[in-house]
């Protein structure tokens, strides 16, 4: 009797599944090579300059401070003064680029999915040819369009310049959003004596939010985190953005360290908080979008 449950029970053992667990340690690795950098840059933020400089480093300083912090966004601070300038700037140019792309970007796409003309194809390709080249192959013409037109040093140069860029990713986002939404909706709506903008207005456009509002956070992360047009196009104090304006913290003899990597944290907030408050909608999109009804 032992000998016939003994080969019942080795075969009921389930095999090790090496590769599952060769996926799970290499998630483990990569989980630790993103956030390593990042802990190393939070706990150097709350560092004194001297301890910064400390050789061999220590991961928790022995006296830890907001103090960088609080000079960043202190308005009475020269130092604050002008981070707060600079965070505006980038905010101010990145929710603009950010509104004015969804804007033109909806109705581009809307067209795309739903009319048959002549050129569509093609016309479509040519929407995304613009992103098989390096940004930088288009920085010398840009800038000598952009003199110009009197636009250097002024931040509609770069809002022109990240619609440019941003608006192919938008445009091929939200049709392949559009192309899942049954276009039997709008003809009922049709049929019940709505015109075609109401249609779209009142049901393809509510259906379609999680792809704009993920298609916004595209173009607002984008934008925000963009330096070498804005590096290229501004050379003002004032109207400077922040992955501009940090090189603050570099001089000619010594580098603000724990400025620094206070100033790179704050700048990563907004990021962060706007992908955590719509990470829902954005992850509806992405699976809503990606498979055809």
């Amino acid at each position: 009797m032992s000998q016939i449950v003994q080969p019942t029970r080795r075969a009921a053992r389930k095999p090790t599944d090496w590769w599952r667990w060769a996926g799970r340690l290499t998630l483990v690795l990569l989980l630790i090579f993103t956030v390593l950098p990042m802990l190393w840059m939070v706990l150097t933020s709350i560092k004194t300059q001297f301890a910064a400089l400390q050789y061999p480093p220590q991961w928790w300083p022995a006296e830890p401070t907001l103090g960088n912090y609080w000079r960043l966004i202190n308005p009475a601070d020269s130092i604050g003064q002008e981070f707060l300038l600079y965070f505006w700037n980038s905010f101010y140019v990145s929710l603009l680029s950010t509104i004015l792309g969804v804007v033109i970007a909806v109705p581009a796409a809307y067209a795309f999915s739903r009319f048959r003309f002549p050129g569509r194809s093609l016309l479509f390709f040519g929407v995304l040819v613009r992103n098989m080249f390096p940004a930088v192959v288009f920085l010398m013409p840009l800038f000598l369009l952009m003199r110009w037109m009197g636009l250097v040093n002024t931040h509609g140069s770069l809002i022109l310049t990240y619609l440019t860029f941003g608006l192919p990713l938008s445009i091929w986002l939200l049709k392949g959003f559009f192309d899942n939404i049954p276009v039997q909706l709008e003809q009922a709506a049709r049929i019940d004596g709505a015109t075609r903008f109401q249609a779209f207005l009142l049901i393809v456009l509510p259906l379609s939010t999680p792809g704009i509002i993920a298609t916004s956070i595209f173009s607002f992360i984008g934008a925000w985190n963009e330096y070498v047009y804005a590096y290229t196009f501004l050379s003002k104090q004032n109207t400077m953005t922040l992955p501009v304006g940090i090189q603050r913290f570099f001089t000619e003899f010594a580098t603000d360290w724990p400025g620094l990597m206070a100033a790179t944290f704050l700048m990563s907030v907004p990021v962060v908080v706007l992908f955590l408050v719509l990470q829902k909608y954005f992850v509806r999109a992405l699976t809503e979008g990606a498979v055809k009804h």
